[in-house]
């Protein structure tokens, strides 16, 4: 029995808001899929990130192809269950490219000081990607216009409240998947 669950929940933003643990927390609390971008990368774009280099357009394009198919693969196996996606999705054109694939995409800006996203990414362990590519990633971003379905949340919130107020912001559809 179908109910119009599928349509895919990006968490975006820069490097070090917390897209990864916010969208496992709303996969969850949707009893979605959850999906991380970075593990659709190729290893020469982790290399130059780990080399502090930042991506270009060219290098993102078959990165963000790749989700897109993997996000409708997984949505003709189970189209009752919804994707949470963590990924930056930078920029419009970014956005457009996965609407063009994926017309009900759902965007969740995650935004915060810098001073707590540096503070953030100092704490992480194990990640590829350096501080020095904040700067790039904030240079990049193009916060979403009016005319894109985007939430908006500060993540100043603890990480459970910044859940449920995703959750009580989802357009109708998308909660009428919980």
């Amino acid at each position: 029995m179908s109910n119009g669950c599928s349509n895919p929940v990006f968490i975006m933003g820069v490097c070090g808001v917390g897209k990864s643990s916010v969208a496992l927390d709303l996969a969850e609390a949707l009893s979605a899929q959850y999906l991380e971008a970075d593990d659709f990368h190729p290893e020469s774009n982790i290399s130059s990130m780990r080399r502090g280099e930042p991506l270009t357009d060219e290098m993102r394009w078959p990165w963000l192809e790749g989700i897109c198919q993997e996000i409708k693969a997984r949505q003709q196996e189970h189209p009752d269950r919804q994707a949470v996606v963590a990924c930056s999705a930078l920029k419009r054109a970014y956005r457009d490219l996965i609407r063009s694939h994926l017309p009900d995409a759902q965007f969740i800006l995650l935004t915060g000081p810098k001073q707590l996203i540096q503070q953030r990414m100092l704490q992480r362990k194990d990640h590829f990607m350096p501080l020095s590519l904040l700067e790039s990633q904030l240079a990049d971003l193009e916060r979403p216009s009016p005319d894109e379905k985007h939430i908006s949340i500060d993540i100043n919130l603890s990480r459970k409240e910044i859940t449920k107020a995703i959750v009580a912001q989802l357009l109708p559809a998308t909660r009428a998947c919980i």
